[in-house]
């Protein structure tokens, strides 16, 4: 995927990035990074961590760095960096953008830096987390992932 990198509204791939979901035997079991809250992320940086759901978790890190995200997890680890294809949607309007397909409350009191949620982009399963004040990753199945793109291509073009 090219980037558009111009203009209110930003898409891009993050290429690779490590994945493991995780669901641990005793959720104080993380050794360098807290668990978050529902509906939250921890940590910003290699790795970070999403709340899934009650008792499961997604680990993201760098490129390549999938076996060393699994050192210490006790439960049932599962390496999925090839599951899913990571878009990031940056900029003013990024926001304006997402509410074109999906159905989840963006205005920031509900929804801000730091969150995440499983939700749909138009009629595909996702999670989304965003960054930043104007920054949101996008994970989206591989097999979907042409679909995601075309989808937040075409909401981009009143923006651009």
């Amino acid at each position: 995927m090219t980037a558009i990198a111009d203009g209110p509204v930003r898409l891009r791939e993050i290429p690779f990035p490590a994945q493991v979901e995780w669901r641990p035997d005793d959720e104080h079991a993380l050794p360098s990074t807290p668990l978050p809250r529902p509906g939250r992320v921890t940590g910003t940086g290699d790795p970070y961590v999403l709340w899934l759901g009650p008792g499961w978790y997604l680990l993201i890190g760098r490129a390549g760095r999938a076996h060393g995200l699994l050192d210490g997890l006790s439960g049932s680890a599962v390496d999925v960096s090839a599951a899913r294809t990571v878009l990031e949607l940056s900029g003013p309007s990024a926001r304006a953008v997402l509410a074109h397909g999906c159905p989840l409350d963006l205005h920031p009191r509900a929804f801000g830096p730091g969150r995440c949620a499983r939700t749909l982009l138009a009629q595909t399963q996702m999670i989304l987390h965003q960054t930043a004040h104007d920054r949101y990753r996008v994970l989206v199945g591989t097999s979907y992932a042409d679909y995601a793109v075309r989808r937040l291509l075409d909401a981009m073009t009143e923006y651009l």
